[in-house]
């Protein structure tokens, strides 16, 4: 495991040398131990820090990590065994590009700014409370914990004399960044503009192929098994079941802070686990197709086709306020926006003329408002990347 541990490491920093994005040490939160704020292995919460220069000394980005979820006591046992449950197993260093990036020239609004990554190690989107710990499985479920002691050593750091700050993420990290959003705003001065950004985190309430929906009960099985409930926005489980607050199109019904969405119609993790999950697909007919669109037949990619209404669907509180801001591209990816050569690069989507850099800095500074969706069919934006994702 040793071994292992230190191979990827090395890759890790290799990667990070030829991708020239700069490579960030790891700060563990050991403080937060005491606090029961700790990942499922017990281990303390981790995150990167670089801080800000300059004109944006006083402005903080906070991006937290995504990592998909853990649903039950066998699948969280098996995560506790990776770096998406220790941080004892986490790679010492990570490469701040994209949205994160150093660099003027690729991130020009934000490259100055205190940016911080936050690791994801609880499996829950930073929403596990459970006191109690099973002395058989050792699982302590305690992700909300975790994004509180994080907030708070980054408020004793400075943050809390910010004027500008984004909590953001991708994936599953994007998703506790809409949860977490108003919260976000209400720990900051009030003089602070504060805004969030979801970057490939708008998972929806979708049907799947046999026309029930997978992921609900799935959400279910995550917040019954991290105790997620009580961390949830209350403006949303005070009229919904808690599994349904896990789903962005409610909360954002009732969110306070202007959210910028930033997904791709053709979602490639949406595709693969709400639209098709193998547990429903029975005869395996969509084995092959939800992981190379290349390979469906005509009937399922009308099905694909169809997913992106629902997506438009869901995206309607979101277009509803126009504070928020949405970039949805047509293309068939996931989490876009954390490299240099997606986020504002020549490989990276447009929509309406637009790069994704642009579009987010110009809402956030309300230099224009930004609104747009992507023309309808998929592969019809020659711009698209090849998938990406993090999960």
């Amino acid at each position: 495991m040793t071994r292992l541990k230190q191979m990827w490491s090395s890759i890790l920093v290799l990667a990070v040398v030829v991708i020239g994005a700069r490579a960030v040490p790891i700060t563990y939160l050991e403080s937060a131990v005491a606090k029961g704020a700790v990942c499922l292995d017990g281990s303390a919460p981790a995150y990167h820090f670089e801080k800000g220069s300059g004109s944006g000394v006083n402005n903080w980005i906070v991006h937290m990590e995504g990592g998909g979820w853990c649903t039950d006591i066998a699948t969280c046992v098996q995560r506790k065994s990776t770096m998406k449950g220790s941080s004892k197993l986490m790679n010492k260093d990570f490469g701040f590009s994209g949205i994160l990036g150093g660099k003027q020239s690729t991130n020009p609004d934000f490259y100055n700014w205190n940016r911080i990554k936050v690791r994801y190690c609880d499996g829950s989107s930073f929403t596990g409370d459970i006191e109690a710990v099973d002395p058989t499985n050792k699982l302590f479920f305690r992700g909300a914990r975790v994004w509180r002691a994080v907030i708070d050593d980054l408020m004793a750091k400075g943050m809390n004399n910010a004027q500008n700050a984004i909590l953001s993420g991708c994936s599953a990290g994007a998703l506790a960044a809409i949860l977490h959003c108003d919260q976000f705003k209400s720990t900051l001065p009030k003089t602070a503009k504060v805004k969030c950004v979801s970057d490939a985190g708008y998972f929806i309430h979708g049907k799947d192929i046999t026309g029930g929906s997978y992921i609900q009960s799935y959400y279910a099985k995550v917040v019954a098994t991290h105790g997620s409930a009580k961390s949830l926005p209350a403006s949303c489980t005070s009229s919904m079941k808690p599994e349904l607050c896990f789903f962005p199109q409610y909360v954002a019904k009732t969110l306070q802070t202007p959210l910028f969405v930033i997904n791709a119609a053709f979602d490639s993790w949406q595709i693969k686990n709400v639209l098709a999950p193998t547990s429903v697909d029975k005869s395996k007919a969509w084995k092959t197709c939800k992981l190379d669109l290349k390979k469906c037949t005509a009937s399922q990619l009308q099905t694909v086709q169809g997913y992106r209404d629902q997506v438009l669907a869901a995206l309607a509180p979101v277009q509803s306020a126009t504070t928020n801001g949405l970039f949805l591209d047509s293309c068939h990816a996931h989490c876009q926006g954390g490299s240099a050569a997606t986020w504002s690069g020549d490989k990276g989507p447009t929509v309406a003329n637009t790069k994704m850099a642009k579009a987010v800095g110009d809402w956030f500074f309300e230099r224009s408002t930004f609104q747009n969706v992507d023309c309808s069919s998929l592969n019809c934006n020659p711009t698209c990347p090849a998938v990406s994702t993090e999960d």
